[in-house]
């Protein structure tokens, strides 16, 4: 079986390979990445996430895939789908993600990878809509969701199960896109 692969203009979303997990430790120890999505990872707890990921992907077909940078073939973060986890406002349903690392930031690499891993979902996956959820303070991920084209839906806040009710974190905001305005939205470019 080949490797999972997705082409962007200038990125690759493929599957996790084990020298990812130094440079990605890089990027989920990096306190300006994780001050909107938690606590700073260790190494064997981001190799653990990594084994996740190489899982995931083996059983179901897709994850949070490697985000390479085609210019000089750097792992730059992760991009990809998952099934929203249970006690979240998209449990079961595709959930969209991102990690990056701040050198690559404001560059539009997210939404590029974003948007190549939505359209992946609705070429590969019966669901109707694509979910997004975020810290409500995470600005630049919700930006994000608002350039591919999701929107907001207040009613679905909620408190993040896996966060501590003290955080600062805890509160999160969904967004979505169904599918009939993702095809809208691609055939007016």
């Amino acid at each position: 079986m080949s490797e999972f692969r997705i082409e962007t203009l200038r990125l690759i979303l493929r599957q996790w390979r084990e020298e990812d997990i130094d440079p990605f430790h890089g990027i989920c120890s990096d306190p300006v990445v994780m001050e909107t999505l938690g606590p700073l990872m260790s190494r064997d707890e981001v190799a653990a996430l990594v084994a996740r990921m190489y899982r995931m992907q083996e059983e179901e077909g897709y994850c949070f895939w490697a985000m390479e940078r085609k210019e000089d073939a750097q792992l730059i973060g992760w991009c990809g789908i998952i099934r929203g986890r249970p006690g979240t406002s998209i449990e079961g349903k595709p959930e969209a993600g991102w990690r990056m690392t701040p050198s690559a930031w404001g560059k539009g690499y997210v939404t590029e990878a974003a948007i190549a891993s939505v359209q992946w979902a609705f070429d590969n996956l019966p669901d109707d809509a694509v979910w997004a959820i975020t810290n409500t303070d995470n600005h630049r991920s919700r930006a994000v969701m608002e350039r591919i084209g999701m929107v907001y839906d207040p009613v679905l806040d909620f408190d993040h199960p896996q966060v501590p009710a003290d955080s600062p974190l805890l509160r999160h905001v969904t967004y979505r896109i169904g599918r009939d305005i993702w095809v809208r939205n691609r055939a007016n470019g």
